[in-house]
């Protein structure tokens, strides 16, 4: 394959964006099921250099060449306002993909975020900044502008496939992707996860316990777990001595 740029992704609902945000990365991954949920979370290794913040975006893809980051730039040219840049060289720390103008620049532009598989340059200065990024790497390595790569096509980042117009939302716990086909349910479900968890947090404080409340009595019983009312040295010794 040659380098190549796509200039359009597809179409969204961007109400549905806006729940999306709303429910963070913890519900959204449960609500999208064990399966498409493991398979949509990025590592702990993506983490974001700047605490506290919450975002939703579609994903404008770049793949960049380890060691150079001309396709990060071409990505951010096209990138426009309320969306997420993604941009990966394969997970490596070295040429730096993003840094302290590459941020003022997403800022002045009102991108929602950037997501980096590889190494990001200047995080002390970016971190006054306040912009929401996460990457897997700080690193100050040099990088070419020579190419090749692509801009919005489907890419691995740290592990996970993004394709351009998924769904990203990053905060403290962590970054997610959805499939476009699976936002609206993917939404519903978490919302209901944060209604039921908001209707236990007033019972939690008062008299009701996390164990029933969460019907982990029930599951502790289906998979017959047996409980034992003593101490756990008692049944050594006693093994012994017989």
């Amino acid at each position: 394959m040659n380098s190549v740029i796509y200039k359009k992704i597809p179409n969204c609902d961007q109400s549905l964006v806006k729940r999306a945000e709303k429910c963070g990365v913890a519900d959204l991954h449960e609500a999208l099921g064990p399966i498409t949920g493991r398979l949509s979370l990025m590592s702990p290794k993506m983490s974001p250099i700047v605490q506290g913040l919450r975002v939703a975006g579609q994903a404008i893809t770049a793949y960049n060449f380890s060691g150079d980051n001309m396709m990060m730039h071409c990505a951010l040219r096209l990138a426009k306002e309320g969306q997420m840049l993604v941009t990966s060289n394969g997970g490596t720390f070295h040429g730096a993909q993003w840094g302290e103008m590459a941020t003022l620049n997403a800022q002045r532009k009102k991108l929602a975020g950037v997501i980096v598989d590889g190494n990001i340059r200047d995080s002390d200065a970016i971190r006054t900044l306040t912009f929401p990024i996460w990457s897997t790497w700080i690193s100050p390595s040099h990088a070419e502008k020579k190419g090749p790569g692509a801009v919005n096509i489907p890419i691995i980042c740290d592990g996970v496939l993004i394709e351009p117009g998924d769904i990203i939302v990053a905060d403290g716990d962590g970054v997610i992707t959805i499939p476009l086909s699976l936002l609206s349910k993917a939404v519903e479900n978490a919302e209901k996860y944060a209604d039921r968890e908001h209707e236990w947090r007033p019972k939690l404080t008062s008299s009701e316990d996390l164990y029933e409340l969460a019907k982990i009595d029930l599951a502790v019983k289906k998979v017959g777990v047996e409980e034992k009312n003593i101490c756990w040295n008692e049944e050594v010794s006693s093994s012994s001595a017989e």
